[in-house]
This record gives C-alpha cells, sequence and structure tokens, in this order.
C-alpha cells in the first residue's frame, strides 16, 4: 500500500463516526481527498439516518431534571439539564483541511420536545472570551453537503436529532491555543438555553472566521 492510499485509508476511518449522519459527507470527503473524482461517484448519496454519536469524556452539560409523579424518565434522565435537552459532540473528522463534526441533542426529559431550523452557537477561545466566527445557516460556502434545511423535528422522550458543524483549518497556536475554539456554546434553537462542551481537539478555526451548520434532523433506528 502507497503513501496514498494509507493517507485516504486514515481519512475514512477518521471520518467513520460522521458518514452515519448521512448528511452527503462521505462524497464531500472523497473529494476533498480525490479532487479529480468526478461522474455519479462523486454525487452525495441520498440521506441516511444513524445512531446517536455519544459526546466526548470533555462534554459538560448542566443537571437537574425532576421525575414527575406517574412518569417514567428515558434512560439517563437523571443526568438530563433541566431544559429536558442534553447536547454533545462526537470525532471531529478532518481531510485536506476540511473538518466536521456531528453534534447531537437527546430529549432526556419526560416532556416531548420540538425542534425546527438549525442550532444556536457561539465559539469561545482557551479563555472563554467570545471568537470572532460568524454561524452560517447551513454549509455554504464552506463545503457541499447535504442539508435538509428547517423542518419540523418532533422528539418524544429518548429519541435525539442532529446537525453537523463544518469549517475549514486555520493555523492554531498549539501552545497557547490562540485560534482555537475551546469551548462551544450550543442550544437547540435562537433564544433556547445553550449548553458548553468542550470538542475534543476544539475546532481549529483560527482566522477563517465561518462556521457551517446543517438544520436539524431526527435520528431513526
Amino acid at each position: 500500500m502507497n503513501g496514498r492510499e494509507l493517507r485516504r485509508a486514515a481519512i475514512l476511518a477518521a471520518s467513520a463516526a460522521i458518514l452515519a449522519t448521512g448528511c452527503g459527507l462521505s462524497a464531500e470527503l472523497d473529494r476533498e481527498a480525490d479532487p479529480a473524482r468526478t461522474g455519479a461517484d462523486a454525487r452525495p448519496p441520498h440521506p441516511a439516518s444513524g445512531p446517536p454519536v455519544p459526546g466526548p469524556p470533555g462534554s459538560r452539560p448542566s443537571s437537574g431534571v425532576r421525575e414527575a409523579a406517574g412518569e417514567r424518565p428515558p434512560p439517563g434522565a437523571r443526568n438530563c439539564p433541566a431544559s429536558g435537552i442534553r447536547v454533545s459532540t462526537g470525532m471531529v473528522s478532518a481531510t485536506m483541511g476540511l473538518r466536521a463534526m456531528p453534534v447531537t441533542i437527546t430529549n432526556c426529559g419526560t416532556r416531548a420536545q420540538r425542534l425546527n431550523g438549525y442550532p444556536d452557537v457561539r465559539v469561545r477561545d482557551v479563555d472563554h472570551r467570545p471568537m470572532d466566527v460568524t454561524v452560517l445557516k447551513g454549509p455554504e460556502p464552506i463545503t457541499r453537503l447535504d442539508d435538509p434545511g428547517p423542518h419540523p423535528v418532533p422528539l418524544r422522550p429518548g429519541e435525539s436529532a442532529r446537525s453537523v458543524f463544518v469549517w475549514r483549518y486555520s493555523a492554531v497556536d498549539a501552545a497557547s491555543l490562540r485560534g482555537s475554539g475551546v469551548y462551544v456554546e450550543i442550544g437547540p434553537s435562537a433564544g433556547a438555553d445553550r449548553q458548553t462542551v468542550e470538542p475534543e481537539g476544539g475546532l481549529d478555526i483560527g482566522e477563517t472566521g465561518l462556521l457551517g451548520t446543517t438544520a436539524w434532523t431526527r435520528i431513526t433506528d
């Protein structure tokens, strides 16, 4: 196996957690790794759905849901935030400067939740200072990626939805972490409570200043 084949195998392995989102990221990563690829094989596949992606050890959601009388909370409700929503992030996939990260929102409470649209996001640096990042509703112009757009996403207790965050790598100071989004505040919608998570490795967004998101899509078995 030559160097190109080894690099391509590493890319595909790193992308495994995100390929389950079915958002066409597989085709986009292939295009990044092999720009000469054209034709039908280069087109994104039809959307599919996959299992929820667990959050990294650094995720720090708040806690405090109480079990309502006569209602049985779903698994994990004892560590559920008061909002009834838990946010987690998956492994960051990287290839040729393109970054992608699945974000999962789970209804861990006892009441139905309803999403419609894009996550509300704020990025902070290692000192918790807000970074100058423009959060886009949609993945373009960062990359081509299937985006379902705003649509009703009802979530019963125990059900989850997913968005994919995409950005382009920009130089980050490894010592000071300057340019890295260490803390990411994520809410289900504008005006809703955000939860702070610490993605594994951070968002090496540097000075590019653009973060694309896809609309929430319900995860089905």
